[in-house]
């Protein structure tokens, strides 16, 4: 049975207890990889992988393949500024690659797909996709800041290539 600690007088579960919460955390390298540019799409490439290492070339690529068929089209006009960003995440025991771009001026949308390990290629849909992994966040919360930055909030006015030229490499 899950232990409760009290807060303002109501018991609260002790979390820890009712969560089976796998192995430790382990932190990851987050790398900029390039910048790719898929008809009039402009992207910056990233990849998740264990520290010290990078993703996998081949689900680098399948990342970059399935964005440029899943990328809504046209790429500009409209709602779209033809700007966004995709992750390869080479997972402990799957495969992630994860599509994003920016839509409506301070829209986010997303696609995301996974394979097995040992065939990163073999990309499907996530039926419920989450809004992503601790270290797909880091890379997501740097985008939008640099989004809001350069974009939205730019007193000299909207500057996409500034934005572009933002690039993370981190360990988290």
């Amino acid at each position: 049975m899950a232990t409760a600690t009290r807060m303002s007088g109501a018991a609260v579960p002790d979390i820890r207890r009712t969560l089976h919460l796998g192995p430790g955390y382990e932190p990851r390298s987050l790398r900029f990889i390039r910048p790719e540019q898929l008809g009039d799409w402009r992207l910056k490439v990233y990849g998740i992988a264990t520290v010290s290492h990078m993703p996998r070339p081949a689900l680098v690529e399948a990342t970059v393949d399935l964005a440029r068929t899943v990328l809504p089209e046209p790429a500009t006009g409209g709602e779209r500024s033809g700007i966004g960003f995709v992750i390869a995440h080479d997972a402990a025991t799957v495969c992630f690659a994860l599509v994003y771009w920016w839509q409506a001026a301070n829209e986010l949308h997303q696609r995301i797909y996974t394979s097995p390990r040992d065939d990163p290629r073999a990309l499907i849909p996530v039926a419920a996709p989450a809004a992503g992994c601790v270290w797909e966040l880091d890379i997501i919360d740097f985008e939008r800041r640099a989004w809001l930055d350069d974009v939205l909030a730019n007193p000299a006015g909207p500057d996409i290539e500034r934005y572009l030229a933002r690039r993370l490499d981190a360990v988290v």
